[in-house]
């Protein structure tokens, strides 16, 4: 109770609950203790109201269960664990009862001439001691704190728990239903900063007056949160079934570009379909029928195939043997509610070509030793892994879906070869031809410039000689091993500074502050490495000083 769906009922028997329960705090009259019974006897009530919509519910999924087993399977198996576990639960609670009852001094067998247990249920108006705290507060909360109320609440904690996972998490209105129902959390601090557990704030200091309805509101919320449950789990029968008015025929073609002499193929099917209602599908010539009251009726004319049905669809296959758009069509029909049959008629066309093989390099239309060659192939009408390629003068690695890397020996020419696994069987596709060339030289730059006029300030600021590869579409980081620095002194001597690696040296640093207007600066002797390995001899460049 508690989620918006208590009959004026409940809410009254909700509220005298609370009322009362507060009153007993005040410790007022005796008449009071028996005003109990009222509260206790009216949430009997509403669990035999629950009770007996539960059993409506399982005798509905009986009904599902005898008419669609496998359908209703499933959700009936968890339907029954549900109704395990609350009868478990309830019955758990209707044990503490008699207990209570029984430390109470009052007998329940009913060859016990003072028993008030009757068809199950304590009798609230025979109950001795309404007003005793100490038997239900002992049984409840123990005295050291290990009474059945701690094992009671572990109990609807882990019922709680498993009804959720039972509930789609987006829906909220059930899962706050179970959290209002089945909450067990602890209340809220008092004013003094008191803290109280779940087991203490509904059973410490209660007489059994109280005790007794408080645990009957317990059952009512197991039956009521059952309920929910199981109506929850019948309208996930048919929560992914679709209701439909209208069919249309479906053909889904496994490619609608086929090579010549492979298989064109297709599934033929009503949307919708019902698998245990299998249609017919009819492959060939057909035509219209007017009938007396003004509709149209479809038959098959001439020679015609019946395609195989497999889960609902009709499989068709025809061997792609002539060149060409082909043409292709029929009818699917499909027994309706009324037992007379629906028809769909359906035209679909395919091309059937030659094969034409794709090869081409991802930047440019060479390949070059040293390096990784990007290149894509593929093969209309086949998937990128079917695509088997192998390669002359070099070696070709997959990368990904008709991606790959060709790395070469030598400059000269090499060929790749394509083979195309189709249906299991690997067929030629063709042969691609490209020339293989040696890397280039990269350019030798200062201050990103390639020789030239310079200022002096620009070229006493830069760090050092870089190898650059101009106007090439690849990537590639070329290294400088050693290069000189010459120009001429005061005194119009030649002199040279040599460095290892690409940065000035101190000592060309300083050759380079002591230049002047007009001089010429000479970067010479330079070395680099590439990433095949190999060392290049690059170009001189000179800067004129201005």
């Amino acid at each position: 109770m508690g989620h918006g769906k208590e009959t004026p009922r409940q809410k009254m028997i909700g509220m005298m609950y609370l009322v009362l329960t507060a009153m007993l705090a005040l410790n007022v009259s005796a008449e009071v203790l028996e005003a109990f019974g009222a509260v206790d006897e009216g949430l009997k009530k509403t669990t035999v109201n629950y009770s007996e919509k539960n059993i409506v519910l399982y005798n509905d999924f009986n009904k599902q269960f005898a008419q669609n087993e496998t359908k209703v399977r499933p959700w009936k198996e968890k339907a029954d664990e549900v109704k395990k576990r609350s009868d478990e639960i309830y019955e758990y609670i209707q044990e503490l009862k008699r207990i209570i009852v029984t430390a109470n001094g009052q007998g329940i067998d009913k060859g016990d001439k003072s028993a008030i247990e009757e068809d199950g249920e304590i009798d609230f108006e025979k109950l001795e001691g309404k007003d005793k705290f100490d038997n239900p507060s002992m049984i409840l909360l123990g005295s050291n704190r290990d009474g059945k109320a701690f094992e009671l609440r572990e109990k609807i904690k882990d019922y709680k728990e498993y009804l959720e996972t039972l509930v789609d998490e987006d829906d909220v209105r059930i899962r706050h239903s179970l959290e209002s129902n089945l909450g067990t959390e602890n209340p809220p601090p008092a004013k003094d900063g008191t803290e109280r557990s779940w087991e203490v704030k509904y059973f410490e200091s209660m007489p059994l007056a109280a005790v007794m309805p408080l645990l009957t509101k317990l059952q009512v919320d197991i039956r009521n949160s059952e309920s929910e449950i199981v109506q929850y789990l019948l309208t996930q029968i048919n929560a992914g079934s679709f209701s439909f008015n209208k069919l249309e025929p479906t053909v889904i073609p496994n490619t609608n570009y086929v090579l010549e002499g492979n298989a064109y193929k297709a599934d033929v099917f009503l949307a919708a379909v019902d698998t245990l209602n299998l249609p017919i599908v009819y492959v060939g010539r057909y035509d219209s029928v007017r009938l007396d009251d003004g509709s149209f009726d479809y038959r098959m004319v001439g020679s015609y195939d019946s395609l195989d049905i497999l889960d609902g669809k009709g499989k068709f296959s025809a061997l792609s043997n002539r060149l060409g758009k082909q043409d292709w069509g029929g009818i699917i029909k499909l027994r309706g509610p009324d037992g007379n049959f629906i028809k769909k008629t359906f035209k679909r066309t395919y091309t059937v070509a030659k094969p034409n093989l794709v090869v081409s390099p991802t930047k440019m239309n060479v390949f070059y030793v040293g390096v990784d060659n990007p290149v894509s192939i593929s093969i209309a009408g086949i998937a990128g892994d079917k695509i088997e390629p192998s390669i002359t003068n070099g070696k070709i690695i997959k990368k990904g879906d008709g991606e790959f890397i060709v790395n070469v020996n030598r400059p000269g020419n090499s060929l790749i070869t394509v083979v195309a696994n189709i249906d299991g069987t690997r067929k030629s596709m063709g042969v691609a031809s490209f020339r293989v060339k040696a890397l280039p030289d990269p350019v030798v730059k200062v201050a990103g410039k390639q020789g030239g006029k310079i200022e002096k300030n620009v070229l006493n600021a830069q760090a050092g000689v870089f190898a650059v590869m101009d106007n090439f579409d690849f990537e590639l980081e070329f290294k400088i091993i050693d290069f000189s620095v010459s120009t001429t002194d005061k005194g119009g001597y030649y002199i040279v500074q040599k460095a290892t690696g690409n940065k000035f040296t101190p000592a060309q640093f300083n050759m380079l502050k002591e230049i002047k207007r007009g001089q010429r600066v000479n970067i010479e002797d330079v070395k680099a490495v590439g990433p095949d390995g190999s060392v290049r001899n690059l170009a001189s460049i000179v800067f004129e000083i201005i």
